[in-house]
């Protein structure tokens, strides 16, 4: 499994039979242009969509993809994949909506996309034993640092790939990643990843920031 990152919370994942999933596709300059990453310009079989905002949900982009957008369970091409059903605020939705949690289950791997998570307030029973957390660290319309710190010691994944967080493409009205790094130390930063359910377990709480290629 091969997995690199557009940008913001949107990640390409290659499976190695050929098979290729894109999470949370942006709509390039949505947000009246404060969105700056450039248009996504690979194809995909399956394109999961955390939430209906224009920086996650850009579905059309994708033509004869399977799109996954609600919770559930679903077996597409082999893959087990799993919707789970969370928030993108700490009031069960009633501020910013729902969120869906993808949990990808493929290649002896389990990854799991966190969208725009706003709370600690979720299912941990369908989350234990995860390989690769996608997760925001930004903060303010998403957990904070505190709470991703939490998340990111109660879940206890091998890999951890940050997300959602201001770059020089995005001027959104959150942070940068620096805050979550503060004061960690098993950081590396790389274009992309590839793993295996044999190399994955050389891995244990590892923070990779993968450059953003749009």
């Amino acid at each position: 499994m091969r997995i690199s990152f557009f940008g913001h919370s949107s990640f390409f994942i290659e499976q190695e039979g050929g098979i290729r999933i894109i999470t949370d596709p942006y709509e390039p300059g949505c947000y009246n242009g404060t969105l700056q990453y450039a248009p996504i310009d690979e194809s995909a079989d399956i394109v999961t969509i955390s939430h209906g905002h224009a920086d996650h949900n850009f579905a059309s982009g994708f033509p004869g993809a399977k799109i996954l957008d609600k919770e559930g369970s679903y077996n597409i091409l082999n893959i087990d994949i799993e919707g789970i059903l969370s928030y993108h605020d700490r009031a069960e939705g009633k501020f910013r909506g729902r969120n869906v949690i993808f949990v990808i289950k493929s290649e002896g791997l389990k990854v799991a996309h966190f969208g725009d998570l706003g709370t600690t307030n979720i299912n941990y029973e369908k989350l234990k034993d995860i390989d690769v957390a996608m997760m925001p660290v930004g903060g303010h319309s998403t957990v904070s640092t505190a709470e991703v710190n939490s998340l990111y010691e109660k879940l206890n994944p091998r890999i951890f790939l940050p997300m959602h967080y201001k770059t020089g493409k995005l001027d959104f009205d959150i942070a940068t990643e620096e805050e979550f790094l503060s004061g960690k130390t098993d950081i590396e930063v790389l274009n992309d990843i590839e793993i295996t359910c044999a190399t994955i377990k050389s891995f244990h709480k590892k923070i990779i920031m993968l450059n953003y290629q749009r």
